[in-house]
């Protein structure tokens, strides 16, 4: 399993947000009627669409794989059902099963979504374990350092031939 303080907060919230407690009762309530208000929209991520005037769109997000629902599983078997499938919805994007295992081999976890933002900034699963000084690249990452810094020393690092 991977070590990172990020996925226990996020199981300790994802349980305390179905928890039977008094206050996440009407904290609950509220956000329901405050989402009632909202017009209703297909569930999808945001996308830009090329062509004139850069309208946004949405990508539609079905159902999870259930190949990635499992290969999760292996990686986190203290995660919910319910939170590996919505993890897993989003990780399909990334590309298949494989792709995501080279991400999770390479320290990022099954439930952290930013390794999508990690890929579109030009980051692959083999520059995490790259160093950028004293700490690698993961560890960049983890101390709040931008995917696009982190890409921008990667490249002066390979224009300079440092290994």
């Amino acid at each position: 399993m991977v070590e990172d303080s990020g996925v226990h907060e996020l199981l300790q919230q994802w349980a305390a947000e179905r928890s039977d407690d008094a206050e996440m009762q009407e904290v609950n309530r509220i956000k329901n009627a405050w989402l009632a208000e909202a017009p209703p929209s297909a569930p999808g991520i945001p996308v830009q669409r090329g062509g004139k005037g850069g309208s946004r769109g949405l990508v539609k997000v079905d159902s999870a794989d259930p190949a990635y629902v499992a290969a999760m599983r292996k990686r986190a078997p203290e995660a919910p059902e319910a939170l590996l499938a919505a993890a897993a919805s989003y990780w399909q994007l990334v590309g298949d099963v494989a792709e995501a295992e080279q991400w999770w081999d390479a320290g990022i976890s099954p439930l952290d979504q930013r390794a999508l933002d990690y890929r579109a900034a030009g980051l692959t699963p083999a520059d995490l374990g790259r160093r950028l000084g004293p700490m690698t690249v993961l560890q960049h990452l983890r101390r709040g350092s931008a995917a696009a810094w982190c890409v921008a020393r990667l490249q002066r690092q390979r224009r300079d031939g440092v290994a």
